[in-house]
């Protein structure tokens, strides 16, 4: 029976072969013989994990697609109705809910990996700038479905954020009206939000997904160590031809993402299973009550992935200026390749400078979130939030200068093993 099913995969592979020869080379290329470092650890594990919800994220968008009606007057109703009429709806709209916190939760962690390990020096600068793009449309995306429940926060949200834009000298005005297609969000913002969440922006995130990933497999994976695998007779290989400080991403890594997969999938399933609102972090209680322009919620805040950003905007009492801080602590993360002036990529081999001042930036970052996630009425929490913001700037412009002041230990002239 095995050999009966081995004949039959190799002859559908040897059809397929000769009708589309350049597939096979490409699967090779990007799988069998791409060789990535040996030494992968816990880190690793996120960007398989992105793309995973990635795709989660675009099955069940398509299946909600099929009942959702993007109107004010029946948006609301046609989510309720996916949740209680459709057989199985509410897992569907579920696991696209849990799975866009989920989303931002592994990038996040994938981002932080890359600035702890160097992912970005010399010769990945286009890999971390196309990864900060993947970033900005996914935050675009992510935005744009948050509107289209049209529940409470959805509609006061859109409202606030959209409204920012008003900010920009002589032509704000005209592009809050542009882009809301109306004076209010209504059933002009609604239509032409779901045509670019369901259309415009998901393809653009799949291109760059792929380039990506082609930038990163032409120059090869970074590891926990921040030194390229080399060739030669070091290992059980005798082939010198061969990174031996590497091992074919097919089917080692593959394998081993298997094993973070189902982890994953397991906290996945719990949350959607017994807390898909997750507190109010993941669901606003606010966004299960239809949208009212005539009731303002008590608090209106972004969700949980914005509150940094939200921050930032709301500790700066001029709008204008809080607006171009919010925006510029998104463009500043694009410098960050010229801004790291040290000739050590990964911050296992850095000095206590420089590991303490990573450690400040993570634990500012994650306090942001805890003030923009607030009702913002706290006099001390809003002096707190203009150190840590003023903190988070300081950090990227100051790191030319303490990045080549810190003290560096011995790089290994090979990847380790390990820990």
């Amino acid at each position: 029976m095995s050999n009966l099913i081995t004949r039959t995969a190799n002859n559908v592979m040897d059809w397929v072969n000769e009708r589309a020869p350049g597939m096979m080379p490409m699967y090779r290329k990007h799988m069998t013989e791409y060789y990535a470092p040996k030494n992968f650890n816990f880190w690793y594990y996120m960007g398989s994990l992105a793309m995973l919800v990635l795709v989660n994220q675009i099955v069940t968008g398509i299946f909600l697609t099929m009942h959702y009606k993007p109107s004010a007057a029946e948006a609301f109703s046609s989510v309720e109705y996916i949740m209680r009429d459709i057989e199985w709806g509410w897992l569907i709209r579920y696991m696209h809910s849990t799975g866009a916190s989920l989303f931002f939760i592994v990038v996040y962690l994938h981002m932080f990996r890359g600035l702890m390990y160097g992912s970005y020096q010399k010769p990945r600068e286009l890999v971390w700038i196309l990864g900060m793009l993947i970033y900005l449309v996914l935050m675009a995306e992510a935005f744009l479905g948050y509107v289209l429940p049209w529940g409470q926060m959805s509609f006061w949200g859109a409202k606030v954020i959209i409204s920012l834009f008003g900010a920009i000298p002589v032509i704000g005005n005209g592009l809050v009206e542009w882009i809301m297609g109306d004076y209010l969000p209504s059933d002009a913002t609604l239509n032409r939000f779901f045509a670019l969440h369901v259309i415009a922006l998901p393809l653009v995130l799949l291109l760059l997904v792929v380039l990506h990933l082609g930038a990163l497999h032409e120059v090869g994976s970074n590891n926990p160590d921040g030194v390229d695998i080399k060739k030669g007779p070091k290992g059980n290989r005798w082939d010198a031809t061969k990174p031996t400080d590497g091992i074919p991403f097919h089917p080692y890594y593959t394998v081993k993402d298997l094993v973070g997969v189902g982890f994953f999938l397991m906290i996945a399933a719990f949350v959607i299973f017994f807390a898909p609102a997750f507190g109010g972090w993941f669901l606003e209680h606010d966004n299960f009550t239809e949208a009212n322009r005539l009731v303002t919620p008590e608090h209106i805040k972004p969700v949980w992935y914005y509150t940094p950003y939200y921050a930032m905007l709301r500790v700066v009492p001029h709008k204008l200026s809080g607006v171009l801080v919010m925006f510029g602590a998104i463009a500043i993360l694009f410098l960050v390749p010229w801004l790291d002036r040290c000739k050590v990529k990964s911050y296992r081999y850095r000095g206590l400078m420089s590991k303490v001042l990573l450690g400040l930036f993570a634990v500012s970052f994650v306090w942001l979130g805890k003030i923009g996630a607030g009702p913002g009425t706290d006099p001390v929490e809003t002096i707190i939030g203009r150190v840590l913001t003023f903190f988070y700037f300081a950090f990227f412009i100051t790191m030319p200068l303490w990045t080549k002041l810190d003290a560096t230990k011995p790089v290994p002239e090979r990847v380790t093993t390990h820990d």
